[in-house]
């Protein structure tokens, strides 16, 4: 089959899709990259995927802008042909639906999170709500990333369910994120965050806790990983994190292709976010056997078991959350090592990418009626 896959950016499906992309393409379908061309638009084509550019604005919140997509969409899809149409975030959901509709083509679409949308309402929010339940009614399969986004859908009927279903997220390779050979506690201890500087990722209460830590472990290190993101109102100037870092309450460490790399180096990996779909960085973080604190919202919940394989803290509460990154820095190094191992237990029990591949390759067989697997990819 020739089947194709739909995205923001072609950076998210070089870093979260690959695994999915090399099983269909091992399986012996033609794959096609349907996005913004960016500097990952050429890997893609070097792991024997073939790209399409696609403009679209990733963060632009006007309905009435956003509409046009559906003909760049449409022009796409019919230039394309695919057997199906495997889409993710926001604007390939709604507006290529839609596209896809008018061309007869089916899709399997996933919510990968709910994005300032439905954390924020507003007349924006309620326009996307409309709209998601017009163009929910043509997908042959919804995939979502936790059992909330799922419930909220269905609760305002954005969705039918029985074309629902939950994966986790986009899993993770536990072949390829692995911990380290030996445990080491690092001196002084380091805290992770790896995310973009947005608001909604919790970075301010980051920075709360880390002033209320470093007040009591002066040593103690705070870490952020991830790009900073200007536009619109959800990010964070440069100019703040700047501040930040020269004030102390913050090591920025930029951007890198070597997260892992980054997160071995690190004790104990944070994601403070109001909410989520299921946080890559932190199954990667599970899978390379490091504790976790995030916040206990959907999607972050979903990757701890609060005092098993880390703490689950309040939203939007930068006291709380210093309090369990406290809880965290103070165990032994015995019991940060078990903390650790319970995490990678949970990756390769619950979080493993075969989990999602399997979904996504029942989903096309029933979306297209024709066999999928050609071969055992997981071998």
């Amino acid at each position: 089959m020739r089947i194709a896959i739909v995205i923001n950016k072609s950076w998210n499906i070089f870093n979260f899709r690959l695994s999915l992309v090399k099983a269909l393409l091992a399986a012996g379908h033609e794959v096609v990259a349907i996005a913004p061309e960016d500097a990952y638009s050429a890997k893609l084509v070097a792991e024997g995927c073939k790209f399409v550019p696609l403009p679209m604005e990733s963060k632009g919140t006007n309905p009435l802008k956003d509409m046009l997509l559906v003909g760049k969409f449409l022009k796409a899809y019919k230039a394309v042909k695919p057997d199906v149409i495997l889409q993710y975030t926001i604007k390939p959901n709604i507006y290529g639906s839609m596209a896809a509709k008018l061309a007869g083509i089916p899709t399997v679409n996933n919510v990968s999170g709910l994005g300032t949308v439905f954390i924020v309402e507003n007349l924006v929010s309620k326009i996307a709500m409309a709209l998601y339940r017009f163009s929910f009614q043509f997908p042959a399969k919804v995939f979502f990333q936790n059992s909330d986004d799922k419930a909220l859908f269905l609760e305002r009927k954005l969705v039918r369910e029985s074309i629902t279903e939950v994966i986790p997220g986009s899993g993770i390779d536990t072949k390829r994120y692995v911990p380290a050979p030996e445990f080491k506690r690092q001196t002084p201890f380091v805290f992770l965050m790896v995310s973009r500087a947005l608001y909604e990722k919790g970075l301010v209460e980051y920075v709360e806790a880390s002033k209320i830590l470093k007040a009591k472990y002066p040593d103690v290190r705070i870490q952020l990983l991830g790009g900073i993101d200007e536009e619109g109102n959800i990010g964070i100037k440069r100019v703040l994190v700047e501040q930040w870092a020269k004030e102390g309450w913050l090591e920025y460490l930029g951007t890198s292709d070597n997260v892992a790399g980054v997160m071995h180096a690190a004790d104990c990996v944070v994601l403070p976010s109001y909410r989520e779909g299921t946080p890559r960085t932190l199954l990667e973080a599970a899978a390379l056997a490091k504790p976790i604190v995030t916040t206990n919202v959907p999607g972050c919940k979903e990757t701890v078991v609060d005092g098993y394989n880390g703490y689950l803290c309040e939203v939007r509460n930068g006291a709380d959350l210093a309090a369990k990154m406290e809880q965290v820095y103070l165990l032994s190094d015995a019991a940060l090592q078990t903390m650790g191992q319970n995490s990678r237990r949970l990756a390769e029990e619950k979080f493993d990418e075969k989990f999602v591949i399997d979904r996504y390759f029942a989903a096309i067989e029933s979306a297209t009626g024709k066999v999928a697997r050609k071969v055992d990819v997981n071998q």
